[in-house]
């Protein structure tokens, strides 16, 4: 066994030779001396554990000379600790694979190694855990778009001043791989890249477009259409926790679906997330994680990890801005490419896409609450009989986005008679449900004292003027008394009369509508209604509203649609109105929509 003089005197006359072996451009020149250099190496590591069995530790000088040694060698040597964790590597290492020191030590050395060859990789590793002196195999080494075939020798070994056992790996390089000239200005990235990151782009795209879906704003969907599209692309296992009063709770698991994990998928749904410490720890430190290779097979609770057969783990926040909502957890099996940081960039980007989502559906739930609690101050549940006439009416949202609307329609007793409402302000949400309920139950009230539906709408006008709302209201109001009907309009669009004999005409209609200056007078109108006649109130949205190809309703449509409803109830004629806008819109999102009928009976 040579000692440390003769070590260091057959390093300096390696290192010499493997200089002069670069130069030569001969893959077989190059690849000389390799025996050489290796039993070169085991000499060292040989002396290495032979210093730490001595009484006195070796001197200090022996110890530096060692370290130097090691730094030295000119073929690559790792020293793993027994997970398989980088724990120091020499310079040719760092030079082999293009990354200091500080960035390759703390990894899982098994990432460096090509894919198809990992189990190899832990097979030998364990071997010679257990036991064996050494193991050798060939394989890849890859990193930073470099790729290296080597021969990969693994012995153990106890390191001075390290307590446990030692893992050292020797890459004894087969083939000469000369370094490839930059690429010139203007050329195109690696393929590979290329085609990795534009995946990264669709997936992303695509989990857009469903979170910005109308449905995954109106339902409590998005958690779960996002934990289907990423098992569905890039994960085995999505696990997802939401907090709810302050505890994580666990909404979500997709388990891969050509396995039959049934049973593991329950104890996974039924497992506390508070018992996986590394949901705990995206929870504290409000940033991703990303394990490449699972040393620890606990961060899911117990042996979850274990029975998955799990590989690599990523967990990241579902977060916005200010706050943290819950942690979206990957997991892929052994079989499959770990995650990298590419994927940890990709899902913590996901997962802040998903809570700004999940604060919108909560917006928006929360606000068609208000719509609802909102719209019952505005809409009356039941149509009341009215004696000597037949009522028809339908109040639609819309096909675009819920939202509060501004438009309603009430029918309701008044002195000797009955009363009727229609309008709409201009304008959405809870400022213009407000404004409308003022106007419908201010209507109610004054109908108590006045007689004529224009006097009660100018008197409500005034109000609102003083209120300072600052929107406006078109509207239509009628007082029924016997056959004949007081109507007045506020800015709103004029009413048909249907006629038993298929006919239509308008009323006049317009006026200025309320709350916008004080003291306008409503236009006013005397109707009288024979048999069978029927009295149609509509909104701007049915005739404002517009087909896919640009064209408008118009109350030309709207005429020749309520002349085929002729001795029809209103019932039928509020249909038959809702059917052919129907068929006119088709997709094309529209407004609300609000139409009252009032048929004189025979």
């Amino acid at each position: 066994m040579p000692d440390i003089a003769e070590l260091e005197r057959a390093l300096s006359g390696l290192a010499d030779r493997i200089a002069t072996l670069r130069d030569d451009p001969g893959p077989q020149a190059a690849l000389q001396g390799l025996e050489e250099a290796e039993e070169l190496v085991r000499a060292a590591l040989t002396e290495l554990a032979r210093s730490r069995r001595r009484k006195d530790g070796g001197s200090q000088r022996e110890q530096k000379l060692l370290r130097q040694v090691f730094r030295s060698l000119p073929v690559p040597v790792i020293i793993m600790d027994t997970g398989g964790t980088v724990r120091r590597i020499n310079n040719e290492t760092t030079r082999l694979l293009g990354s200091p020191a500080g960035y390759l030590i703390g990894r899982a050395f098994p990432l460096l190694i090509d894919v198809s060859s990992r189990a190899a990789f832990r097979q030998r590793f364990t071997s010679v855990l257990h036991g064996e002196e050494s193991a050798s195999f060939q394989t890849r080494l890859a990193h930073q778009g470099r790729a290296h075939t080597v021969r990969l020798v693994l012995s153990r070994l106890r390191m001075p001043g390290e307590p446990q056992e030692m893992i050292a790996a020797v890459a004894l390089p087969t083939e000469v791989q000369l370094p490839e000239p930059a690429a010139p200005a203007g050329s195109s990235p690696d393929e590979p890249a290329i085609m990795a990151a534009a995946r990264r782009h669709e997936l992303l795209s695509r989990l857009t477009r469903l979170l910005l879906d109308e449905e995954s704003l109106r339902e409590p969907v998005a958690l779960l259409r996002t934990a289907r599209l990423l098992a569905a692309e890039t994960a085995d296992w999505v696990i997802a926790d939401v907090l709810r009063d302050g505890v994580a709770r666990r909404a979500t698991v997709i388990a891969p679906s050509d396995q039959p994990v049934g049973r593991l998928q329950r104890v996974v749904e039924e497992t506390p997330p508070r018992l996986a410490p590394v949901v705990e720890r995206v929870l504290t430190t409000e940033s991703g994680i990303v394990h490449e290779m699972l040393s620890d097979e606990s961060l899911l609770g117990g042996d979850v990890l274990q029975q998955m057969r799990a590989g690599s783990l990523l967990s990241v926040p579902i977060r916005t801005d200010d706050e943290v909502r819950g942690v979206l957890t990957l997991v892929r099996l052994r079989d499959r490419p770990p995650f990298g940081l590419a994927d940890l960039g990709l899902l913590e980007e996901i997962g802040l896409h998903l809570g700004l989502a999940m604060q919108a559906q909560h917006g928006f739930q929360r606000r068609a609450q208000a719509a609802e609690t909102l719209q019952t101050g505005v809409l009356p549940r039941t149509l009341p009989d009215v004696p000597g006439f037949e009522i028809g009416a339908v109040y639609h949202p819309g096909s675009g986005m819920r939202a509060i609307g501004g438009e309603f329609y009430d029918v309701f007793p008044v002195k000797s008679g009955w009363g009727f409402v229609i309008g709409s302000a201009a304008g959405r949400g809870e400022e213009a449900a407000a404004v409308t309920a003022m106007v419908r139950n201010g209507l109610r009230v004054l109908s108590v004292w006045e007689n004529d539906p224009g006097e009660a709408l100018r008197k409500i006008n005034d109000a609102l003027v003083a209120q300072r709302t600052g929107l406006f209201v078109m509207a239509a109001a009628g007082f029924v008394r016997g056959r004949k009907i007081r109507l007045a309009s506020a800015g709103h669009h004029p009413a048909a009369l249907l006629q038993a004999g298929g006919g239509v005409r308008f009323s006049e209609g317009g006026g200025v509508p309320l709350g916008f200056e004080e003291g306008s007078v409503p236009a006013t109108e005397e109707i009288t209604l024979a048999a069978g006649e029927t009295l149609v109130l509509y909104s701007d949205g049915l005739v404002g509203s517009q087909s896919p190809a640009g064209e408008t309703y118009g109350e030309g449509r709207l005429t020749e649609v309520l002349a085929r409803c002729a001795g029809q109830p209103p019932g039928a004629v509020v249909k038959a109105v809702e059917e052919d806008h129907r068929a006119f819109s088709g997709t094309h999102a529209v407004d609300e929509i609000t139409l009252l009928t009032l048929r004189r009976a025979r």
